[in-house]
């Protein structure tokens, strides 16, 4: 079974430039004939409340009912570009989303200036803590000089499975980005999603297959491992650089370095083995 733990899914395409069909590319059912054509059976959609869809949370909830074997929902709670962003009450506003929602986990985005204080303070322990007891996954976009952070928060709560965005976000040309990308594998509930390779690219993001970024993957799974890394296509983000069908094969094909008897782990055998440790919601599990 392969897993995609890395998409989103919009009502209306908030990206510029504008496009001809903004009601209809962003959309699950564009995302479920994506992984239709190229063998994906399930995918967890992380939510984002950006322009034009403020209620992203409700949108995916109601998707993940309607489609409850294939998709699972990582929601938006307190991201960035929220204006409850790191204000006084997170805990309590996790644990509202929780009790609404048909969740298994939660996004974070962080802003790039933010240097991830907030994170180890006594609200973002707080925070992480509700996530904890609620048997939640936490997904987190944050960038290499936020990751000591993280990794405080990983020490605290090792029982929180942590899972990183797109390799860390280290750039290829910057060894001390990926160093401390490198570090968060001494802390074993700290996971790192596959997904994204033209983030980090020193040349063109759309200059498939990113091999400077497989480089960095090298030294990744070298420090990881094939227990903790989840392949994620980033659709329908990626579709400005590569198709999900190149989202796929990034990995599967041109990460040649992991053995072929280790791909099952890697498209999916790890995340569902997260998912068995997060809460039970009926009609998910």
């Amino acid at each position: 079974m392969i897993v995609d733990s890395h998409c989103h899914a919009w009502l209306h395409w908030p990206y510029r430039p504008e496009v001809p069909d903004p009601e209809s590319r962003g959309t699950v059912e564009q995302l479920l004939f994506e992984m239709d054509q190229n063998g994906v059976d399930q995918a967890a959609i992380v939510c984002a409340g950006i322009d034009f869809n403020p209620d992203n949370n409700g949108y995916v909830a109601e998707q993940v009912r309607r489609h409850p074997d294939r998709l699972y929902q990582i929601a938006d709670v307190d991201c960035s570009w929220l204006p409850n962003y790191h204000q006084t009450g997170a805990a309590g506003r996790l644990r509202a989303a929780a009790a609404r929602l048909p969740l298994v986990g939660f996004s974070h985005y962080l802003k790039p200036e933010d240097d991830g204080a907030w994170l180890c303070s006594d609200e973002g322990l707080a925070f992480f803590g509700a996530a904890a007891e609620l048997g939640l996954l936490a997904s987190l976009a944050c960038f290499p000089h936020q990751q000591l952070a993280v990794r405080r928060v990983a020490e605290r709560l090792p029982e929180l499975p942590i899972l990183l965005h797109h390799l860390g976000l280290a750039k290829a040309k910057e060894p001390d980005q990926l160093a401390d990308v490198l570090a968060c594998a001494r802390h074993p509930n700290i996971y790192l999603k596959l997904s994204g390779f033209y983030y980090g690219t020193a040349g063109g993001r759309w200059d498939f297959p990113h091999r400077d970024t497989i480089e960095q993957v090298r030294a990744l799974y070298g420090r990881f491992g094939p227990g903790r890394l989840c392949w994620g296509s980033d659709y329908p983000v990626c579709r400005a650089f590569i198709s999900y069908r190149q989202a796929l094969e990034s990995f599967r094909t041109h990460c040649d370095f992991v053995p072929e008897s280790e791909h099952a782990l890697i498209l999916g055998g790890n995340f569902r083995r997260l998912l068995r440790g997060v809460r039970s919601i009926a009609p998910l599990f």
